[in-house]
């Protein structure tokens, strides 16, 4: 699970960001959405409230950056159009193995190298004092270098730097690194993340179709959405013509739901009161990303999954959302962690749905972008957390900024442009005449 991630100079945050992901144990409300870990306790869920273009998706961007240079997987990084620097640092604190880690790095995108990188286990005493046990360092800017297995030092020295260390070399030779890699890549490996905006229908299919030991699970997620479907599953009776892929009537409308492999979505096949029908014909947007995000939902659950979803709310009913989180907040979920982007405000409940810590919010202004927790607001700034009207507050603009769109400017912009031209034209015509 996450425990807190720290950006500095990555995509929209100029200044160092920091999203946690701890729980306040002060708040005894909702014991059920803290998770109990050999690492200390941590929230099964947390969403992240914000104006569009301030910074959520940028939240989750930083997070599949992680993942991606952990994984050696392709991703997108990008340090800040504004600060005048290419040095992107990025941190990430974990539990695996009942223990909490913390992986940090800075990478100079001008060079394309890591100037600084870090790995340590986060250790605490008895009064909650935290320290770091340092499995290694490589300092470049400062020339510090370290490692447990101090045999690996002078390589680490010699090392290009052009990739993390677990992949610059083999750690199976070092056992400090080998338990490095061994921590770093099952974290990453657990990282699940959905656009709602591009879901990909293939997980789902391949669920219904192999079937798997998880697809009754899915199946029973997708009813219990109450979606007016009686049953889906994957029909390999049907069949399918061979038309070009471009062929209007094999297409669904939606083409963020097209599945890769389009004589597959074709067999996918949902039942309405005991009739068989293609999905990606007779579905609603709604239903047809529920059924994609189903897969994802139940798999989490099932291995204990990180899952970062950006705009959870898109497209599907507010009740529809409110259930899943409500599923990772259960007492029956021990080890799944939800993180997500949404702009639905009826989600903004502390009374049944979650702690103070558990609600974010981004901001933005000419100094850059910033995150923080409802928590940072205290009973003498007016929030009382389970007895005050969140959603209220957040609606008049007092828990973080919010847009002022004022398209009628543009009509009275627009009529006072045309009435001068009129007038312009008028006065041209006087002269001529």
């Amino acid at each position: 699970m996450i425990t807190r991630i720290e950006m500095n100079n990555a995509f929209i945050y100029q200044n160092n960001a920091i999203f946690s992901m701890k729980a306040d144990m002060r708040t005894k409300i909702l014991a059920d959405n803290v998770a109990q870990t050999g690492a200390g306790k941590v929230l099964k869920t947390a969403c992240v409230f914000g104006a569009n273009n301030v910074g959520k998706t940028c939240l989750i961007k930083c997070v599949r950056a992680i993942r991606g240079i952990i994984l050696r997987q392709p991703c997108q990084m990008s340090a800040n159009l504004f600060s005048g620097s290419k040095k992107v640092s990025l941190a990430v604190n974990f539990i695996e193995q009942e223990k909490e880690w913390r992986f940090a790095f800075k990478l100079d995108m001008a060079t394309r190298t890591y100037v600084y990188e870090e790995f340590s286990q986060i250790k605490r005493d008895s009064y909650g004092n935290e320290s770091l046990d340092t499995y290694y360092k490589r300092d470049y800017e400062n020339g510090d270098f370290f490692c447990k297995d101090t045999i690996a030092i002078p390589i680490l020295v010699a090392l290009s730097n052009s990739d993390i260390l677990i992949h610059a070399v083999n750690p199976g030779h070092f056992p400090s690194l080998k338990k490095t890699a061994k921590m770093l890549i099952a974290f990453a490996s657990r990282i699940v993340i959905v656009d709602m905006n591009n879901i990909p229908v293939e997980k789902t299919i391949l669920m219904l179709k192999t079937h798997s030991r998880l697809e009754g699970k899915v199946r029973k997620f997708i009813k219990l959405a109450d979606l007016d479907l009686d049953d889906i599953f994957y029909s390999d009776k049907i069949k399918v013509k061979v038309l070009p892929q471009n062929h209007a009537e094999y297409l669904p409308a939606e083409t963020i739901l097209q599945a890769q492999n389009l004589e597959d979505q074709l067999r996918l096949t949902s039942v309405y009161k005991g009739r068989e029908v293609q999905s990606f014909k007779f579905d609603s947007t709604g239903t047809k990303k529920i059924v994609a995000l189903a897969s994802f939902v139940v798999e989490a659950m099932e291995k204990n999954q990180i899952l970062l979803i950006d705009e959870l709310d898109s497209s599907l009913h507010f009740k529809l959302t409110r259930a899943i989180v409500e599923l990772f907040n259960s007492e029956q979920n021990k080890g799944a962690q939800l993180i997500f982007t949404l702009h639905d405000v009826s989600l903004l409940d502390c009374k049944k749905l979650f702690r103070k810590e558990q609600i974010w919010f981004v901001e933005k202004d000419n100094e850059g972008a910033r995150m923080f927790p409802l928590s940072v607001f205290t009973a003498s700034k007016g929030v009382r957390g389970d007895t005050s009207d969140i959603t209220e507050k957040y609606r008049q603009g007092l828990l973080c900024s919010l847009p002022n769109p004022r398209f009628i400017d543009y009509l009275l912009e627009s009529d006072t442009s045309e009435d001068n031209d009129k007038k312009e034209k008028k006065g041209e015509g006087g002269k001529t005449q």
